[in-house]
C-alpha cells in the first residue's frame, strides 16, 4: 500500500491520513491532502498486468495535453509505481447516454489530443490474442465459479471474438492517444468533460478509439439502448475540431471489444486464483467483472453488425 511517506514528501506535509477511493478496475486510488493542496496517488499494479506501463512516455503525454489545455487534472509527478494527478472535483459520469452537447465536446477533445506532437518511445509490439477458453472454462468449472456455466456455453463465442481480434483489419492511421475513454474514465465539470485515467495511453489505429469512444458515451449499461445521434454527436465533435474519419468497418469496434476480452480473461484468471492480490482491484471487483465479461460479451459480439450501422 502506498503512504504518505513513499515518494510524496514533495506534495507536501499531510494534513490528514491519505485515504483509499475504492472503484478502480486495474489499480488503486488513494487521495492525499496537504498544505500544498489534494492529490489523487495513483498506485499502479506491477504484480499482474496484461501489459507494460510505458510511465515517462506516459507522463510526457499528459504534460503535453495538459499544457495544450486539455480537460484534466494536472499531471504532477510518475513515480516507479505511482502516478500523482492534481484532485479535481466533478460528477461521475454514469453508464447511460450522455447530453449531444458532451459527447460532440469529446469528439473535440481528442481531435486536440491526436494533433499533440509528443514523441513515444515504445513501438506496440502485437502479441497473439489467447485462445485457452476451453482450458479456462474446465477449470471455473472445477473451482466453482458461479458463472461457469455460462463460460462454458459461450466458448465458441470467445473462441470466434479472439479470431476476430487477431484478423479484422485495421485502416489507420494510427494515432498517439488516451486508449480509454469511458465513462468511468470521465467526470463532468459544469457540465463539461474532465479526462481521467491517462496510463494506457499510446498508439492506437483511430476508427478503433472513435468507435469505442462514441459507442460507450451513447450506451447505458449492457446494449439495450443506443442513442445514434450521441454516437454521431461524437464523430461530428472530431470533424469540428479538425480531425479526419476513417473508413467505416469492423475495426471501429475490433478494439474495444478484443479490449473487454483481454480484460475478462485477466480477471477470471484472478478468480480462478482465489486469492485477494496486494495490488490492483480487490478480489470481489475482480469476480464481478469476470461475470460481467462471461455475460456481456457474446451480446456485445451478436451485435456488431448493429453497430457497424452506426457509421452509415
Amino acid at each position: 500500500m502506498v503512504t504518505a511517506d513513499d515518494d510524496l514528501a514533495h506534495l507536501g506535509a499531510p494534513i490528514g491520513p491519505m485515504t483509499r477511493v475504492h472503484g478502480g478496475f486495474a489499480n488503486r486510488m488513494y487521495r492525499l491532502d496537504t498544505d500544498q493542496g489534494s492529490f489523487a496517488v495513483k498506485e499502479l499494479n506491477l504484480a499482474d498486468r496484461r501489459s507494460t506501463y510505458h510511465l515517462e512516455d506516459v507522463f510526457r503525454f499528459e504534460r503535453a495535453a495538459f499544457a495544450a489545455g486539455i480537460p484534466m487534472p494536472e499531471p504532477i509527478s510518475a513515480g516507479d509505481r505511482t502516478l500523482v494527478h492534481r484532485w479535481v472535483e466533478g460528477e461521475k459520469v454514469p453508464e447511460a447516454p450522455v447530453s449531444a452537447a458532451y459527447a460532440f465536446e469529446i469528439g473535440e477533445i481528442l481531435a486536440r489530443i491526436h494533433a499533440l506532437d509528443v514523441e513515444w518511445t515504445h513501438v506496440p509490439v502485437e502479441e497473439p490474442t489467447p485462445q485457452d477458453w476451453p482450458e479456462l472454462a474446465a477449470r471455473a468449472a472445477a473451482t466453482g465459479q458461479p458463472w461457469a456455466a455460462e463460460l462454458a456455453g459461450h466458448v465458441e463465442t470467445f473462441l470466434a471474438i479472439a479470431h476476430l481480434v487477431d484478423t479484422c483489419e485495421r485502416p489507420g492511421p494510427v494515432v498517439l492517444t488516451h486508449r480509454d475513454i469511458q465513462p468511468w474514465n470521465l467526470l463532468a465539470r459544469h457540465g463539461r468533460p474532465v479526462v481521467l485515467d491517462w496510463e494506457l495511453s499510446g498508439p492506437l489505429d483511430l476508427s478503433g478509439e472513435l468507435g469505442s469512444t462514441a459507442l460507450s458515451l451513447a450506451k447505458g449499461r449492457g446494449f439495450d439502448v443506443i442513442e445514434p445521434t450521441i454516437f454521431r454527436s461524437v464523430l461530428d465533435g472530431y470533424v469540428a475540431g479538425g480531425g479526419a474519419l476513417p473508413p467505416p468497418g469492423p475495426s471501429w469496434f475490433v478494439f474495444m471489444i478484443g479490449g473487454w476480452l483481454g480484460f475478462t480473461r485477466w480477471n477470471i484468471l484472478r478468480c480462478l486464483a482465489g486469492v485477494e492480490a496486494g495490488a490492483g482491484p480487490d478480489l470481489a471487483l475482480s469476480c464481478e467483472s469476470a461475470r460481467n465479461g462471461v455475460r456481456g460479451l457474446p451480446d456485445m459480439f451478436g451485435r456488431l453488425a448493429r453497430f457497424e450501422a452506426l457509421l452509415g
